[in-house]
């Protein structure tokens, strides 16, 4: 395999990461963020044709589900038709690709959740991630391409965007006199950024067509369980103030079943909820 790796959406909250790990590695990346063009024009790859690409890691998209219900339309387009724009090049040359999903479940029948379990997408993002995994189970079936899907669960981690519920929380922790919440009760599966990134890393050099990989930590925690770690950790006790709103079509528990990504790719995580958190403190106390 070629060391010269594309990564899109690189400059991204998972993408920077990966990056880094993979030049710490001895990679050449080549790396497409939103400066570099729209991932949905095929002209924005135009120039990567035979530059001797020995895999890409497809993580450019949008991700903030609110947002998709406001304009599912560009989520379609950018995440589907994205996709697909990545999957001809990967034909084209001959590459093995790696796509970033999601959790797109929906409501669980039982927990924890496999691979195989029922998949009934809740917002318009999971939507998306659904359709855009079809085109890679599709291109790989039919084009003889090695195509692997990760699903990761709720990602958090150092320099995550403070519109999501961690960081979010962390900065009220850490700034405000009170936390506020809008229900403590939906519990999710929370999985470390570094872990997602051994995860992509143990993708590369496999074989085969088509495989998918929950990511998570196969334990899940409530609203008001992060909330009571970060602020164990942070030595906070500031006042929580609940509005006890139910978001739209809101799942109230989701656990990964991890097993076949231990098993096939030799994957675990490494990192407690406890040790993922005192990392983004330390890192939000260094800005200070």
């Amino acid at each position: 395999m070629s060391k010269r790796i594309l990564v899109t959406g690189a400059t991204g909250f998972i993408g920077k990461t990966l990056v880094s790990k993979l030049l710490s590695c001895g990679y050449e990346v080549v790396g497409l963020g939103a400066g570099n063009g729209d991932i949905a024009d095929n002209e924005t790859l135009r120039s990567l044709v035979n530059e001797d690409i020995g895999h890409v890691f497809h993580l450019a998209g949008k991700t903030y589900v609110p947002d998709s219900w406001d304009d599912p339309n560009e989520f379609c387009r950018i995440n589907v038709m994205g996709t697909i724009n990545i999957l001809e090049f990967c034909r084209q040359e001959r590459t093995p690709c790696t796509f970033v999903s999601a959790y797109v479940y929906g409501h669980p029948e039982q927990l924890p959740i496999q691979e195989e379990s029922l998949i009934r997408p809740s917002n318009p993002y999971a939507l998306s991630k659904r359709m855009a995994e079809e085109a890679c189970e599709f291109y790989a079936t039919a084009h003889g391409m090695t195509v692997t899907t990760l699903r990761p669960f709720n990602v958090y981690g150092v320099g995550q965007d403070d519109k999501f519920l961690i960081p979010s929380i962390v900065h009220q922790a850490l700034n405000n006199e009170v936390i506020s919440i809008k229900d403590l009760t939906p519990k999710r599966d929370y999985v470390y950024l570094e872990d997602l990134i051994t995860a992509l890393m143990a993708t590369m050099g496999r074989t085969g067509k088509y495989s998918v990989y929950n990511v998570g930590s196969g334990v899940s925690l409530s609203v008001q369980e992060v909330i009571d770690t970060i602020q164990e950790v942070a030595g906070t006790n500031k006042k929580i103030v609940c509005d006890n709103k139910v978001r739209n079509n809101e799942l109230m528990d989701v656990v990964a079943n991890i097993s076949r990504a231990g098993k096939e790719l030799g994957w675990r995580p490494e990192y407690s909820f406890r040790a993922g958190i005192e990392f983004i403190i330390r890192s939000e106390r260094g800005k200070s």
